[in-house]
């Protein structure tokens, strides 16, 4: 590692981190992917869909890699530069994206859409997923799971308590989908080896997800920046695990 800790921290403190694409990381960061292929597993369902909704496209680039998308395709996302940004990759593919506060209710009719998908939302409004299906319409998600990333954010912000560490458990995810009238058909969670190669990764990786360590800034958490890149640099890639989990329901019909 030749760079100084300050270079590392000017290069990755000024990048642009608009949009849900992480290849920026490539070469200094990675992340094992789940089992299942959220990405392959999206467009088999996709391609049997009529009408579909993906909910937090984020910058659209999972859904736009999908090789066959269903006559209506509609995307929803609320942050303004992402919004643009999967616009100009989905708008060419023939899908629509709505800005929508990520808040209820969905801006859509009742039964409106075979199958709605998501990948990593920030919330889930279940009783929304369920209205804006039809009878029979199924949800596919790859959801963030429990204490992800934990390592890392605990290194920031010391020990979480347990209520912390819970959120986004798939069992409550499954009991919030079935009280909102769905059938879980399929629940999977899986923990993934993330390796961090330098100081710049860890610090684009916080200022891109923003909710893991809330208010980071590189001024704020310089001190502790600065040891972790003399961790990084005597003992190799800090290694965190991250939690995902695929989660498929019907809506009966």
């Amino acid at each position: 590692m030749a760079r100084t800790f300050e270079e590392l921290v000017a290069e990755a403190e000024t990048v642009s981190v608009d949009g849900w694409d992480f290849s920026w990381l490539d070469g200094r960061a990675t992340e094992q992917r789940p089992s299942w292929g959220y990405q392959r597993t999206m467009g088999e369902h996709l391609a049997r869909a009529s009408a579909a909704l993906d909910i937090q496209t984020g910058g659209g680039e999972v859904l736009a890699g999908v090789p066959k998308l269903p006559a209506l395709m509609v995307a929803t996302e609320s942050w303004p530069p992402n919004v643009a940004k999967a616009t100009e990759l989905l708008h060419p593919r023939g899908a629509v994206v709505v800005a929508d506060p990520d808040e209820p209710p969905l801006p859509f009719a009742d039964a409106a859409f075979d199958l709605v998908t998501s990948r990593h939302p920030a919330t889930v409004w279940w009783t929304e997923i369920a209205r804006v299906l039809r009878p029979g319409g199924t949800y596919l998600a790859q959801h963030v799971g429990p204490a992800s990333v934990f390592e890392l954010v605990e290194y920031f912000l010391g020990p979480q308590p347990e209520e912390i560490r819970r959120k986004r458990h798939p069992d409550d995810e499954r009991r919030e989908a079935e009280a909102a009238g769905l059938q879980v058909l399929d629940l999977r969670l899986e923990s993934l080896r993330t390796e961090f190669f330098d100081i710049g990764a860890v610090i684009y990786f916080l200022r891109k997800v923003i909710w893991m360590v809330p208010g980071f800034t590189v001024d704020r958490y310089r001190d502790r920046l600065r040891e972790l890149d003399e961790k990084i640099r005597a003992e190799g890639p800090f290694v965190a695990h991250s939690t995902r989990f695929l989660i498929e329901a019907r809506k009966p019909a």
